[in-house]
């Protein structure tokens, strides 16, 4: 089988993704992000009341005759991320009840060491049509290093800057991909029936990698991974058999502008909104990293960075203790004290915030 000689980087490659996996050097790659199928095996769940498919899901999802079938494929593609992960690489793989548990069985027989179990806890989940069990609000990330001895990458203060300078917990509440970042096909339905959030990817990615790291995804699917990694300076391959994938995980990628590094729930109430992270705006794109933020007579200045920090001269932090000391003062509302420009006219970062909020409540709503 013909190798390349050089890593095919910032490229979508299509077809099988072991067959293309096995053409790559070893230990070449810093992280994998897997979001493998599903293997779903009661299709009755992805059907409406009237017994109509839900918009974007078809029959070939449940592709595998049965789980024998489903956990050798498993273990052909985790060996070849093993094989290209260098030695202090880690692996993402998001999966639900229908399939995680057999990859993590698999992950440790293979040697990976488990780091951390994430659970995503959406909160605009897809109802449970039929009534029968509880609407499945969670999907289960699990992060793992190489093996035992692996020096691993955590981005420790970059996770605690996303979350206003608490430690970050391994339960994310992030909403469903909706809206704009949905992409459709020609008839204006689900492109890809899981399209992940951007705002996942970001997370994940800051977490464990730096700029320039060589992310791998073996199931591109519309290219959210390879977005992401190109917006935050990290090099990546993604592999994606679906024609029509394929061409729109390019197309998406070619669109996206790698952003400035330097710098670098439950439903909402009032109480609760004063709780939002400023990473979260970031995370979203409510605002983008590199935004300089103003005082409201411009006196005061600092930028925004891709983990949710600002950073004025040598001062770096959340923008609640970043405006504390360029105030020499014991505390500082960063929401009110810091504004962006929009049109010419300073707003206050709250307006951002208020925006974030009533998008959850929407979201929830429906």
């Amino acid at each position: 089988m013909d190798q390349y000689y050089e890593l095919p980087l910032d490229q979508v490659l299509r077809g099988d993704c072991v067959q293309l996996m096995r053409m790559l050097p070893a230990a070449s790659v810093d992280c994998v992000f897997a979001d493998p199928p599903y293997n779903l095996q009661l299709r009755g769940e992805l059907r409406r009341p009237d017994d109509s498919l839900v918009d974007g899901v078809d029959e070939d999802w449940d592709r595998f005759a049965d789980f024998a079938t489903y956990d050798l494929f498993t273990r052909e593609w985790l060996t070849e991320c093993k094989r290209l992960l260098r030695k202090d690489g880690t692996l993402w793989v998001i999966g639900a009840y229908h399939n995680i548990f057999r990859i993590g069985a698999i992950l440790q027989d293979l040697g990976f060491w488990i780091l951390n179990d994430v659970i995503w806890r959406k909160s605009n989940p897809m109802p449970n049509f039929r009534g029968r069990r509880f609407t499945n609000a969670h999907e289960t990330l699990i992060w793992a290093a190489r093996g035992r001895e692996s020096r691993y990458r955590f981005n420790y203060q970059a996770m605690k800057s996303l979350n206003d300078d608490i430690q970050m917990r391994s339960d994310w509440f992030i909403p469903l991909c909706t809206g704009k970042e949905r992409m459709q096909n020609e008839h204006g339905l689900k492109l890809h029936p899981t399209q992940k959030p951007e705002a996942l990817l970001h997370r994940v990615l800051l977490a464990s990698t730096n700029p320039d790291d060589v992310i791998l995804d073996p199931f591109a699917g519309t290219g959210t991974t390879l977005a992401v990694a190109k917006r935050l300076r990290r090099r990546f391959i993604g592999i994606e058999r679906h024609p029509a994938y394929a061409e729109a995980a390019i197309g998406r990628v070619r669109r996206e502008r790698p952003v400035s590094t330097e710098g670098a729930t439950s439903q909402p109430t009032k109480r609760e909104a004063l709780r939002i992270p400023f990473g979260s705006l970031v995370e979203r794109g409510l605002i983008t990293p590199g935004t300089t933020v103003f005082d409201r007579q411009r006196r005061l200045s600092a930028m925004v960075g891709p983990d949710g920090s600002i950073s004025s001269g040598d001062i770096r932090g959340s923008i609640h203790k970043v405006g504390a000391l360029l105030q020499n003062a014991p505390s500082c509302n960063g929401w009110t004290f810091w504004h962006f420009e929009q049109d010419g006219v300073l707003q206050p970062l709250d307006l951002l915030r208020s925006a974030m909020v009533t998008q959850a409540a929407q979201a929830i709503t429906v």
